[in-house]
């Protein structure tokens, strides 16, 4: 893999369609241009209605834009090719520009990798990008949106700057160690660095709710054994995901579905149900329910309405669990604030959904984009950084504290990148992107 090659990809979606989009970057472009069309002069950013063709081949009627570096997606020339979306045309088009010297097939995520290398965008943005293609919720786009657009990369370059221009301050007097700093001076820069210490704590205090946005929150059903919570599941996901029966203990593993309430992406598991007794089987089953209840982001406490159960002592905080009564289409004595619902009549499910909305927007409506684990980790260690650097009254090692604190921001953003950092965010991404 070279940054010479001019590589291709399909950009638009896979199968037949009206439309497909070829996507061509590199130095070889115009020499694509030059073999596969007739065209003599071709201006940057107009579409031109041309024959492909190869060897005297007719491939296809395509609409081609060129895009001259650096004012491009990937900062070098870049060629689309909009075609008819056959498989066979896309084949005989493929066929040729693998014959083309220079140019094979791009690798996943290399467009955006050679965008980032490039300085065209830096890899939250790039990150961003791969979760607005993923995005299967209206609070998933908006989030991944925010992202591309630079708002994350803008917030950490001018932490990144404050630490940058501290840290120059510092380095001018230990190069001249004869010159004392000012009281006011050093008074100004522990103000700045517990200013901006303060600042990173606050945006890692968001009960990680954008990284829970990107991944889904995880919603746990449990109860005791056939209170409703496989009926529940089945209700909500519109299709019968768990086996419902009267036997007690059907339920021995951990059951997950995908869902989307009110913008926000959940991952809802019916659990075992909580008992005492039980065979060998379900009192596993019942282990991983209560490992499940543990990891949840919000538990639904299900019991049922015809008996006025007593409440079973469920390792939660109690605002991150909200008891839900079953089966009220029965007879029933329940307490008048009580949440009840019946999977029967549909009785009390939106309620319930809203409910649910509700709690997740006041708990994880976060502001934050720490959309990734990384971005949290360095982050801390930014921040700790800083911890020392309050603490430490040697100027050099002050000095080496804000070095690192910068270090870390710059892991995120990419600005201190390695090798493998790279290999592992691009591998995650579609070929043509």
């Amino acid at each position: 893999m070279s940054a010479l090659d001019t590589i291709y990809a399909l950009a638009s979606g896979a199968g037949k369609a009206g439309v497909a989009v070829i996507r061509i970057s590199g130095p070889g472009c115009r020499h694509v241009i030059d073999v596969l069309t007739p065209l003599k002069k071709i201006k940057p950013r107009y579409a031109y209605l041309t024959t492909l063709q190869f060897q005297e081949k007719k491939l296809d009627q395509a609409v081609v834009l060129f895009f001259e570096g650096p004012a491009s997606f990937t900062g070098e020339d870049v060629l689309e090719l909009h075609v008819h979306g056959g498989t066979g045309v896309l084949t005989s088009i493929f066929e040729a520009l693998a014959k083309i010297s220079g140019c094979r097939p791009a690798q996943a995520g290399e467009f955006s990798r050679r965008a980032v290398l490039n300085g065209k965008m830096d890899l939250t943005q790039a990150e961003g990008i791969m979760d607005l293609v993923n995005a299967e919720t209206e609070a998933g786009r908006k989030q991944a949106l925010r992202q591309v657009s630079g708002e994350l990369k803008e917030l950490l370059d001018s932490w990144r700057a404050q630490l940058v221009r501290i840290g120059g301050f510092l380095e001018a007097f230990i190069d001249f160690p004869e010159e004392d700093i000012p009281s006011e001076k050093e008074q100004m820069i522990e103000e700045k660095l517990g200013t901006l210490q303060t600042a990173i704590l606050d945006y890692l205090d968001d009960h990680q709710g954008a990284q829970r946005l990107h991944d889904g929150f995880k919603i746990v059903l449990c109860g005791h054994t056939n209170v409703g919570k496989s009926s529940l599941l089945n209700t909500l996901m519109k299709r019968e995901m768990a086996l419902v029966s009267s036997i007690p203990g059907t339920t021995r593993d951990v059951v997950e579905g995908h869902l989307d309430i009110d913008g926000f992406p959940v991952i809802l598991s019916d659990t075992a149900g909580l008992r005492a007794s039980g065979g060998v089987l379900e009192r596993r089953g019942i282990d991983r329910a209560k490992k499940e209840i543990q990891d949840a982001d919000l538990v639904l406490h299900l019991v049922e309405a015809k008996t006025y159960p007593k409440v079973e002592d469920l390792p939660v905080k109690a605002d991150l669990m909200l008891t839900v009564w079953t089966k009220a289409d029965l007879p029933n004595t329940v307490p008048a604030d009580a949440l009840k619902i019946s999977t029967k009549t549909g009785e009390g499910v939106r309620a319930l959904l809203h409910q649910i909305s509700q709690i997740l927007k006041r708990h994880y409506g976060t502001q934050s984009l720490l959309t990734r684990q990384r971005y949290r980790v360095a982050l801390t260690d930014c921040a700790a950084a800083l911890g020392r650097a309050l603490k430490n009254n040697v100027l050099e090692l002050k000095a080496e504290d804000i070095r690192l604190a910068s270090k870390a921001i710059g892991r995120i953003t990419g600005q201190i990148e390695t090798e493998e950092l790279l290999d592992v965010i691009f591998k995650e991404f579609c070929i043509g992107k």
